[in-house]
């Protein structure tokens, strides 16, 4: 995983991130995967992450799993 950039809003995180690797273990296919998305959290009273939402192309996710990049 990698840290694209974040962007602070007010109490809305947005973490941009790209994975990077290759599907291995029980039912692996061995192909290699890179995949971009981003996570938009909100940050509480704490400072913590009270909730954290994930976005990424599912579809593209599975294609590569499927085929590699």
């Amino acid at each position: 995983m990698v840290m694209n950039g974040v962007l602070l809003q007010g109490d809305r995180t947005e973490y941009r991130w790209t994975l990077v690797g290759t599907s291995t273990g029980p039912g692996g296919t061995g192909h290699r995967v890179r995949i971009g998305g981003l996570e938009l959290w909100q940050i509480g009273a704490d400072g913590l992450i009270a909730s954290s939402r994930r976005h990424f192309d599912d579809a593209e996710c599975h294609r590569q799993l499927e085929r590699g990049v």
